[in-house]
């Protein structure tokens, strides 16, 4: 991650209100969810029911680990398979069958992901996806590290074409959702402290262990080369805020790029599902009413 900065945005405790007022402001949508073409639009799905693994995708569906490199700082080293002391899954205790359970961080700086080759509508030229999880965490009380990244999607980091959402250093800790584009050779990434930053605050979101949470992002317009990207997360099937009016250019060697999941994340994760265009708002409602509705997904 970029250096992380305390920059409120909006308190936890009013962010149900507001996400009323703005879903309410938008152009009316139809609310009736065809959920055939819903499931026809996943390109990456894993329910964590039985095995730490995905269950539907088209390209690998097994998680990979990258950790720093032990002597050459900047590189990192690459291997198939996972800590199975640290990730496992956690039978019945998802919000849908069984769950990743995530007990413990790895060393240099390790985390998990599935590879977005094949798993992620990325294309040069523009294009749009979203991406669906659910989470149970107290983040003020049981995460180790200075940052956690639930979901992190990116080839270089964080802030060189990333889009996350991560808990930040703050305490109590900020929920916050970022679209950083991709930066280009001998320039440096935009600060985090830039009020333009292309970065969302949740202000002390609150979440404890024993609730779970539904986050997703919907974004359209990322590498058009334009202005013209938008960004838009939602908790609890609520439209919370946006990131627009950027260049949103991911630059990807899909080869390379990853989902990476639960990063410095201690808790439960499940559900995890990524489709090939932005969902409406109608459809994330639909998610988070329906947390195993693609169970069965193969």
């Amino acid at each position: 991650m970029l250096s992380k900065i305390e920059k409120p945005i909006l308190n936890a405790a009013c962010w149900p209100l507001f996400a009323f007022m703005l879903t309410n402001s938008n152009l009316a949508q139809d609310t009736k969810v065809d959920e055939a073409a819903l499931r026809k639009a996943v390109t990456f799905y894993a329910s964590f029911d039985d095995s730490p693994k995905g269950d539907f995708g088209g390209g690998s569906l097994n998680l990979r680990t990258r950790s720093n490199h032990e002597s050459e700082p900047g590189k990192f080293l690459f291997s198939d398979g996972f800590e199975s002391k640290v990730f496992r899954v956690a039978r019945d205790k998802g919000i849908s069958g069984g769950a990743l359970e995530c007990v413990d961080v790895l060393p240099r700086n390790g985390r998990i992901f599935f590879s977005a080759q094949g798993n992620i509508a990325y294309r040069k030229g523009g294009w749009a996806g979203s991406v669906s999880f659910w989470i149970n965490t107290d983040p003020n009380t049981m995460l180790k590290t200075t940052f956690c990244d639930p979901i992190q999607i990116t080839q270089k980091g964080a802030g060189n074409g990333g889009i996350w959402v991560d808990f930040n250093n703050a305490k109590p800790r900020d929920l916050r959702h970022g679209a950083f584009p991709a930066v280009p050779e001998g320039m440096k990434p935009i600060p985090e402290s830039d009020p333009s930053a292309p970065i969302y605050w949740v202000k002390n979101i609150g979440f404890k262990a024993g609730d779970w949470h539904h986050v997703a992002l919907a974004w359209k317009n990322f590498d058009t080369g334009q202005k013209d990207g938008l960004s838009t997360l939602y908790i609890d099937g609520k439209r919370i805020g946006e990131i627009r009016g950027h260049d949103l250019r991911m630059d990807w060697d899909l080869e390379k790029a990853g989902i990476y999941v639960a990063v410095g994340f201690i808790g439960l994760l499940d559900e995890l599902a990524l489709f090939n265009r932005e969902l409406t708002a109608s459809e994330v409602a639909q998610l988070h009413q329906r947390p195993g509705l693609f169970v069965g997904l193969k």
